[in-house]
């Protein structure tokens, strides 16, 4: 058994030197990342840019308030009522906020008049009303 053991580690000794002088190693090209770069020269992530995002400073996209995560229609049309009483302008939104239901979009004026203290009557009233605060015309930017 020890013989056996012995004549394995030999061939693979034998094995690791053929190999070895069969492709030498070679140190890659690697081409530059100033080279790859285009037009952007640098990454923001999206955490980095909320505060400016938020602010709308330098033509930056804004935030909307999504409102909503109803499974029925009616539900929705009751709540853009309600805010349409309170001076507060929502559209129903097209844009999927969490996965599933219906959404009303509440652009950065109207988020204004809507505290947390309204927020919580308005959930009060409503039973499934969720909020988000997203990106009003999404992350991707238009090209």
């Amino acid at each position: 058994m020890r013989w056996l053991f012995l004549l394995l580690i030999v061939l693979n000794g034998f094995y690791y030197v053929w190999h070895q002088q069969e492709a030498p190693l070679r140190a890659k090209d690697v081409t530059p990342l100033s080279l790859y770069r285009g037009p952007q020269q640098d990454i923001r992530l999206l955490s980095e840019t909320t505060g400016d995002v938020r602010e709308g400073r330098g033509g930056r996209r804004q935030e909307c308030l999504f409102l909503g995560g109803f499974s029925r229609q009616d539900s929705l049309s009751a709540l853009q009522q309600r805010l349409a009483e309170m001076g507060v302008d929502a559209q129903s939104s097209s844009k999927d906020a969490s996965g599933a239901g219906y959404w009303l979009s509440v652009a950065p004026q109207g988020q204004r008049l809507l505290g947390d203290a309204q927020l919580q009557n308005l959930s009060n009233e409503f039973n499934e009303l969720k909020h988000k605060i997203m990106l009003c015309e999404g992350v991707a930017p238009a090209e």
